[in-house]
């Protein structure tokens, strides 16, 4: 009676603890679709222009922070997004890159108008002052952090490598890390751009 009812206990507990059934997906990135962060961007842009995530309604926004002395994690992303926007044809013209830089003292307009855009004429850089910066990365759970550095440079930037990507809605719903390539971004922006 004592083992059935160790064989009873056994087997409720592991049902508790077995995974439910997968969820499907259309998405080939992490759906962070209702997550109550990443709501509010203000910066200026490499024209001088102030924005806000609202001056793109109707386009998919693709959003990522860094840096224009990154070594490595920054130009490799940026250049999948200019592929990505490549082979979305005519597509394109339905999204939106935003470029966020987390180096305002380095990262002028100037140097951004001559950087980003070098990865796509349509793909935007945005600054601000540190405290907007701060502001913008602590809302998208941004991490970042100032290495000293015995280069010409002076320093470097620790920060995380993630593109946030919105709806034509305004509403984040997508996360893909370092990588990730760009056929996995083509598929889930035309998914997006078809309504899904």
């Amino acid at each position: 009676m004592i083992y059935r009812f160790a064989g009873l206990l056994l087997f409720l507990l592991l049902s508790a603890c077995s995974p439910s059934a997968p969820t499907t997906t259309p998405f080939q990135g992490t759906d962070i679709t209702g997550v109550d962060w990443g709501k509010e961007l203000r910066l200026t842009d490499h024209h001088g222009q102030r924005r806000s995530l609202a001056d793109f309604h109707g386009k998919v926004v693709v959003l990522f922070f860094g840096y224009t002395h990154c070594p490595d994690v920054c130009p490799t992303t940026l250049g999948e997004l200019g592929i990505t926007l490549k082979r979305l044809g005519p597509d394109a013209s339905k999204v939106q890159v935003l470029f966020v830089t987390l180096d305002p003292a380095r990262d002028t307009p100037a140097v951004l108008a001559q950087y980003v855009p070098s990865f796509n004429p349509s793909f935007l850089g945005l600054t601000g002052t540190d405290e907007e910066i701060a502001q913008a990365a602590k809302s998208f759970k941004v991490f970042y952090k100032k290495q000293e550095s015995s280069s010409h440079a002076g320093y470097t930037l620790d920060h995380s490598a993630n593109t946030f990507i919105f709806d034509p809605q305004g509403r984040l719903r997508l996360l893909f890390g370092f990588g990730a390539g760009a056929a996995p971004l083509v598929h889930d922006i035309q998914q997006l751009l078809a309504g899904k």
